[in-house]
């Protein structure tokens, strides 16, 4: 019996394994990026120390790194601890504040 229940539950098991790998994949990129964004922002306030580039310009540029960079820790969070104001049922269907 255990035998055709590891046949029936193979395709399923071998499904939720494909996902797993999907989001540990997608975690990973994320991470990356992210490790990326911060090697880009420690370099441009070098730039800046050594007088590579001007004021302006690295605040314009802190600016757009420091954007991305927050874009990337929402989409780490996922909906679940963003602050979007929409409210979320409960298990027993009740609204709750998100």
């Amino acid at each position: 019996m255990v035998l055709v229940d590891d046949l029936l539950t193979a395709p399923v098991r071998g499904l939720l394994w494909i996902f797993r790998e999907i989001h540990h994949a997608a975690r990973e990129e994320l991470v990356n990026e992210a490790e990326s964004l911060t090697s880009e922002l420690s370099n441009l306030y070098m730039m800046l120390e050594t007088g590579k580039i001007s004021e302006e310009e690295f605040a314009a540029e802190e600016k757009n790194l420091l954007e991305r960079l927050e874009r990337i820790h929402q989409r780490g969070r996922g909906p679940e601890t963003e602050n979007t104001g929409i409210r979320k049922r409960d298990r027993r269907g009740e609204r709750k504040a998100a």
